[in-house]
């Protein structure tokens, strides 16, 4: 994984990095690794995950077919421009 560091901002790069990490789901591995997990409950969050992508694949499928409403787009508030410097 790649982020690049703009105008030595480090700051801004972490964030980014995070986010990525984030969406890939390298925490939740991170976590889920910390300590030994007995196979009857590796079976139960297996299931519990199929579950929940089986819903939201589900609903997903009804809101294409008109079946429940589409989600609401959020509107993005409109960007600041940087302070000026003379």
């Amino acid at each position: 994984m790649q982020v690049i560091v703009r105008d030595n901002n480090v700051d801004q790069a972490l964030r980014v990095l995070k986010k990525k990490l984030q969406r890939e789901g390298v925490f939740r591995e991170m976590k889920r690794r910390k300590a030994y997990e007995k196979p009857s409950e590796r079976k139960t969050r297996e299931k519990a995950e199929a579950i929940r992508r089986a819903r939201k694949a589900a609903r997903k499928q009804a809101q294409r077919e008109g079946l429940l409403p589409m989600p609401k787009k959020r509107e993005l508030a409109p960007r600041r421009a940087p302070p000026r410097s003379f």
